[in-house]
């Protein structure tokens, strides 16, 4: 059975200016080296859907909802903050992003297939319930967890995130949430400067110091992590997948390689093999210079699809 690759021509036509680091060029990058690598012969490949206003009002409120789909330029520029901007095909390009995660939650509960990559732009971590800020505006991986939960029935979904930066948007969309474990691993002292404290007893955040390394991440999540899953059980896991760690990627400075990416999926996979029957749904977030980031992917997918 094939994984799923899901994604879609209209996240690239969102853009947010000259040299912006979150550009289109990042999904081509990854799909690129995908290809080149073999590893797109191992997955079936998707358009992603758009998300309706009722699948994004699980995760956001209605009413930010709609201020975003009203903030829509029809030329120019909308900033929404000094690094997020709207431009007029950016609103096609998120609700496909936060779609993504829907449509792969029912491909891969529906059994069509055993994981999903979602390769999607812009990213979501981000978003809180009603505020778009860090270069996200619809919290995608939190709008596949909701409709898992409240419309696939799930009562234990695990949402893992191990972008640099740390995942506030997720944080506090699923704070106090029993049904949503979230395992996170972030630069100390790093936008959007939290994190440091968790906000509810289903947070596991791991801040790390500057220049940490693999040893450190690694023992992060053996020692806080794993045990957390393991206890938790969850039936399905999200991955909110960053690859600005790397040592390549001056957004940040834990100075990860493939590697790790490679390592931290197998842990994952070990996870989803003993307690959700496999299952682990992935979607894109940070990495922002271009080789770094397609190498990474393809050590985390090549893992997430089982290929050799």
């Amino acid at each position: 059975m094939l994984a799923a690759y899901i994604s879609h021509i209209d996240c690239t036509r969102h853009e947010m200016g000259p040299h912006h680091p979150e550009c289109p060029e990042r999904l081509g990058a990854i799909n690129d080296h995908l290809l080149i690598k073999g590893l797109l012969d191992y997955m079936q490949p998707y358009d992603a859907p758009l998300a309706t206003e009722e699948q994004l009002a699980r995760a956001h409120s209605a009413l930010y909802v709609k201020e975003i789909i009203n903030s829509s330029p029809s030329e120019g520029y909308h900033h929404v903050d000094p690094d997020t901007n709207m431009n007029p095909f950016t609103l096609q390009a998120a609700l496909r992003a936060a779609g993504a995660a829907v449509q792969a939650t029912d491909l891969v509960l529906g059994g069509t297939v055993p994981t999903a990559f979602c390769s999607v732009r812009p990213p979501g971590h981000h978003a809180e319930h009603a505020a778009a800020m860090g270069f996200c505006f619809f919290n995608n991986i939190a709008v596949g967890i909701r409709h898992a939960l409240d419309v696939h029935g799930l009562e234990r979904v695990a949402l893992i995130d191990f972008d640099v930066h740390h995942g506030n948007g997720s944080e506090d969309i699923f704070r106090g949430d029993d049904r949503v474990l979230m395992c996170s691993i972030f630069e100390q002292g790093l936008y959007p400067f939290s994190g440091e404290n968790a906000t509810g007893p289903n947070m596991v955040n791991v801040g790390l110091p500057s220049r940490s390394g693999s040893d450190k991440f690694r023992e992060a999540v053996e020692q806080q992590w794993l045990p957390a899953l393991n206890d938790f059980r969850p039936q399905l896991i999200y991955i909110s997948a960053g690859f600005d760690a790397h040592r390549e990627d001056d957004m940040g400075n834990l100075g990860l390689v493939e590697a790790d990416y490679e390592w931290v999926t197998q842990q994952l996979m070990a996870v989803a093999s003993t307690h959700c029957q496999g299952r682990i749904i992935s979607s894109l977030e940070g990495g922002y210079v271009l080789s770094p980031l397609a190498r990474s992917v393809a050590a985390h997918v090549k893992v997430l699809i089982g290929a050799d």
